[in-house]
């Protein structure tokens, strides 16, 4: 809208100029030209107006033209994008067998961690499971539901915090002693427990000591009165969490290694054009289509075809 509204100020300028010109035949058509682009200018602006109130009226404030199904979805360039869904896959570490998949038409990772992990349990018919995702997946209510589901989840907090990013002291350069329910800062300063408040569906306890107006590296960790430390009902899910990604750093290349594999594979197979089909429910069953081929394809692979069709008929 903005585009058009440049192009109709400068072709009245352009019209305004040949109006001031002497008349002649030329000219007259030049004016006759240019009018009759504002008028189709004007006209577009109208559609654009008219789809701009549908697009604010909708939940995500998104609107497809293609496909009414289909939503903007970030890519790993800075500032990039596509239209089109987010398919999600649970891969075996030993096969690279896709175990459970789906798709969905969100812009982000962040709630699917729970329900495509319990699909995967669900599915290997198994008591406990152990899984292995990226930053784009870490979510506090997400793992806490994993957590109680006896699914054990290894995965990378973002760094989203203003003081680590200001060369500041993070929350991690900050102990939690558990037997005293008390923080130990950088300069070995103890924040205690002052009260606890519920934020956006979360109850979060919050820590801090009035020692901080005399410390010698306060310029290092805050530029408030003083530092206070936030933390979650069950921080300690999140804190084991850390554990197994310190202790196990091999896990994030083994996740690169074995999720990777089947969409690079699938993206391939489908070609530059990618999805053929339009609207959720289609486009989950072509997903559904190529799921089955590649996995069939991998099973072949590994037994021959043999004892597939063996199993097959077993």
């Amino acid at each position: 809208m903005a585009q058009i509204e440049q192009s109709v100020a400068r072709y009245l300028q352009q019209l305004d100029s040949a109006d001031r010109q002497e008349p002649s035949l030329a000219r007259t058509t030049k004016s006759s030209h240019l009018k009759e682009k504002i008028a189709k200018l004007k006209e577009e602006m109208q559609r654009l107006k008219a789809l701009d109130v549908q697009m604010l009226a909708t939940p995500d404030q998104q609107i497809s033209l293609t496909d009414p199904d289909a939503r903007s979805m970030a890519t790993s360039g800075r500032g990039s994008g596509v239209v089109g869904y987010n398919v999600q896959v649970a891969v075996d570490t030993e096969h690279h067998l896709i175990v459970a998949h789906e798709v969905t038409n969100v812009g982000n990772d962040r709630s699917q961690l729970a329900s495509m992990a319990k699909q995967t349990k669900d599915t290997l018919e198994t008591g406990s499971l152990d899984v292995v995702a990226d930053r784009g997946y870490f979510n506090s209510t997400e793992i806490l539901a994993c957590e109680e589901a006896g699914i054990t989840v290894t995965l990378p907090k973002p760094m989203t915090s203003n003081a680590k990013a200001d060369g500041r002291f993070g929350k991690q350069d900050f102990r939690y002693v558990a037997e005293e329910d008390v923080y130990i800062c950088p300069a070995g300063e103890r924040l205690a427990y002052r009260y606890t408040n519920e934020e956006n569906g979360l109850i979060l306890r919050r820590y801090w000591t009035n020692a901080c107006q005399s410390c010698a590296i306060k310029h290092s960790c805050t530029p408030s009165k003083e530092r206070r430390i936030t933390r979650w009902e069950h921080e300690h899910i999140l804190e084991a969490v850390q554990r197994r990604l310190d202790e196990h750093p091999e896990k994030m290349r083994q996740r690169r290694e074995t999720v990777e594999h089947p969409f690079g594979t699938l993206k391939a197979r489908m070609g530059a054009t990618h999805f053929l089909t339009k609207t959720l429910p289609r486009v989950a069953t072509e997903m559904a289509l190529h799921v089955l081929t590649y996995n069939l394809t991998r099973v072949i692979n590994i037994m021959g075809p043999g004892p597939l069709i063996a199993a097959i008929k077993a």
